[in-house]
């Protein structure tokens, strides 16, 4: 009987995140669940030898405590009755699931109707009804979706774990109950992935087999799609397996749900593996043997991962094992990273046995010989191809071809690159520029796609450019004296003194590199193809209304902005200022400009002059404050009151003789 693994079975990657984290919690803090991490026995046990405990209610718990949420998920009330009791909260809730409750908040916010698809008694189902509000509806099946009333608006989404044809029925039946229908579809793609090659696997096998835990939604639901397709049995661990199941099978498949552990998925298969296998005498074993050497290429399945070795059943005496340097392109890949159990990959042979008895295989090597025809035919023809880096190294960047392919830093694109590690994982668009099969030697560019991409664009811009236009750009790079601007394939200068009305120390001080800026085309020459922008001109100068604003005899307040020998410069607002003369600071003889103001005082000052044609305005302290002390003077007089004459007979009374 052979047995076959499902390619994609076991953790999942919320699962796997939660439990990554409750044990690095457990490690520094007393931690507790609130109900079980997963649903797995076999882990909840594991766990609590690793002393986190498994509570049902925030009630059990101390301040002293680490709640650890689990991949579930749990309602709003759950994490304010925690910040209630001071607990410290460690969010391990599955991305997705943290998606789905988004959503239902967000819908429910929105005034619509909030359908959750899934099992209204599944934590998860719960979780997302909690964030949706009281007025949300749980359903799981079409029929139940038949029996709701016509809502006006209507958002619909589903527990992670559902089957994507149940949830596209109930869609469909909920068209019908409303004018308008929100789809979320939040079914999780790695759930998705799973029951899509179980499915395959069940339908090429006499019996499949189900790992996981009896009350886990997704493993039921696993064994439920294999069910449908072949004989199927739901086991936790490899004790259940019982030998009659395989008397007459001749193929075997076994998957798992998101929350079995891969050392019980190992258990299983190696059980199942041992069962109703046939005996062989030694001749017929060594005559199915296929001959090795040093070179042969292979076949097999990959079987086994480790940190250091990946192990390949090439149906030889003893598996085959690849070296972590042998896997692939990049010295730094992670075998995971690279192949998955249950691969079918070619590999060379690179020594036919080691100390173990294992034969050493290079699937890099392997990978290089398939890349040499098709790099060969690239070479001659110079097509674009698209590769990812895989590597930074000293000097560029690594990308896998088939080959170890290299891209120069002064090649990766026009300018100078000063982050390299910003390319890891990007694909790049590549040309061969240099090819050697006999050294293994690739070197690739993309600067020079990017180059003619450019010049045709160059080409085409300074055929329908013409000065006054307004176009948008991209700050490419920055100088002293301005920023050049990327205007779709040609660069053209804004200097610093046509970015704005008001005088600028550097251009930092209004743009940054990679800033989207809408400029003005003020010179461009075709022969050169240098063009000239402008920022300011786009807005009104502002000594347009200088005359209006800033009147003769009107009296201005401002700040000192600069200081020369012959007078100090007054900031009226932006990009106006105006000019206190040396003659104009004060009522006596000023021999230094600084005995009187410096650069950042505030001063009142009168308008004496102002010509916005030259962009002058003339400015004087001198006679503000003479006109402020002659306001003050009348002020004063005409605040006195009037005085009564006095007659000589008021001075000294009416007791004066009178004459006979």
């Amino acid at each position: 009987m052979k047995v076959k693994r499902a390619a994609k079975a076991g953790f999942c990657f919320g699962v796997k995140r939660a439990l990554d984290m409750a044990e690095r919690t457990s490690e520094t803090s007393h931690a507790v669940s609130l109900g079980p991490l997963i649903h797995n026995q076999q882990v909840v046990k594991r766990l609590a030898e690793r002393g986190i405990q498994v509570v049902e209610d925030l009630d059990e718990l101390t301040s002293q405590q680490a709640l650890i949420i689990r991949s579930h998920g749990v309602a709003p009330k759950v994490y304010q009755g925690a910040e209630n009791k001071g607990i410290q909260v460690v969010d391990a809730t599955c991305p997705f699931v943290q998606k789905a409750q988004r959503l239902a908040a967000e819908s429910a916010k929105k005034g619509q109707q909030v359908i959750v698809m899934g099992d209204k008694h599944h934590p998860e189902v719960q979780g997302i009804l909690g964030w949706a509000g009281e007025q949300a509806i749980p359903i799981q099946t079409v029929e139940e979706a038949k029996q709701l009333p016509f809502y006006p608006h209507l958002a619909v989404l589903a527990q992670t774990t559902q089957l994507a044809e149940n949830f596209a029925g109930i869609v469909n039946e909920l068209k019908s109950h409303t004018d308008n229908l929100i789809v979320h579809n939040t079914i999780c793609n790695a759930t998705a992935e799973r029951q899509k090659v179980a499915r395959e696997l069940a339908e090429t096998v006499d019996v499949m087999v189900v790992v996981g835990g009896r009350n886990s939604a997704n493993t039921r639901k696993l064994a439920s799609i294999c069910a449908e397709r072949t004989k199927t049995y739901l086991i936790e661990t490899a004790d259940e397996l019982e030998n009659v199941w395989f008397e007459e099978a001749n193929g075997a498949g076994l998957t798992a749900g998101a929350s079995t552990p891969d050392w019980i998925i190992e258990e299983v298969f190696n059980k199942m593996t041992e069962m109703n296998e046939q005996e062989m005498d030694m001749a017929t074993w060594f005559d199915s043997c296929p001959e090795l050497h040093q070179g042969t290429k292979v076949t097999g399945t990959v079987v086994k991962i480790t940190r250091e070795e990946v192990f390949v059943d090439i149906g030889w005496k003893c598996e085959g094992v690849i070296p972590i340097n042998e896997l692939a392109v990049s010295r730094k890949t992670r075998p995971e990273d690279a192949v998955e159990i249950g691969d079918e990959i070619s590999a060379v042979v690179i020594r036919v046995e080691n100390e173990e008895g294992h034969t050493v295989l290079s699937k890099r090597k392997a990978d290089e010989e398939g890349a040499k025809d098709r790099l060969e035919k690239i070479a001659e023809t110079k097509e674009e191809i698209q590769a990812k880096v895989v590597e930074v190294v000293k000097g560029g960047l690594v990308v896998d071809v088939g080959l170890r392919g290299f891209v120069p830093a002064s090649q990766i694109q026009p300018g100078y690159v000063e982050d390299l590690d910003q390319f890891l994982g990007q694909t790049l668009r590549l040309r061969m520029i240099d090819y050697d099969p006999a050294k293994r030697k690739v070197v690739l560019s993309q600067k020079v796609i990017l180059e003619e991409e450019r010049a045709i664009k160059r080409k085409q811009l300074l055929e329908t450019l013409k000065e006054g236009d307004v176009v948008a750009g991209t700050v490419r790079r920055m100088a002293d004296f301005g920023v050049f601007v990327d205007i779709g394939g040609l660069d053209g200068l804004l200097h610093i003194s046509d970015m704005a009305y008001t005088r600028l120390k550097h251009p930092s001080d209004m743009l940054k590199i990679g800033d989207e800026v809408e400029v003005q085309v003020l010179k461009l020459d075709q022969q050169t193809g240098k063009v000239s922008l402008g920022l300011k001109q786009l807005k009104e100068s502002p000594w347009e209304k200088a005359a209006v604003n800033f009147p003769v005899g009107g009296v201005v307040n401002g700040k000192v902005v600069r200081i020369t020998p012959f007078g100090a410069f007054v900031g009226l607002g932006e990009g106006v200022d105006g000019l206190v003369h040396i003659s104009q600071l004060a009522d006596h003889r000023v021999n230094k400009v600084e005995d009187v103001v410096k650069v950042g005082d505030m001063v009142s000052a009168k308008v004496i002059d102002c010509k916005p044609e030259e962009k002058r305005i003339s400015l004087s302290i001198r006679e503000a404050i003479a006109e402020s002390t002659k306001e003050i003077d009348q002020e004063a007089l005409a605040s006195q009151s009037d005085i009564k004459p006095v007659t000589i007979g008021d001075a000294v009374g009416n007791d004066l003789p009178q004459e006979s």
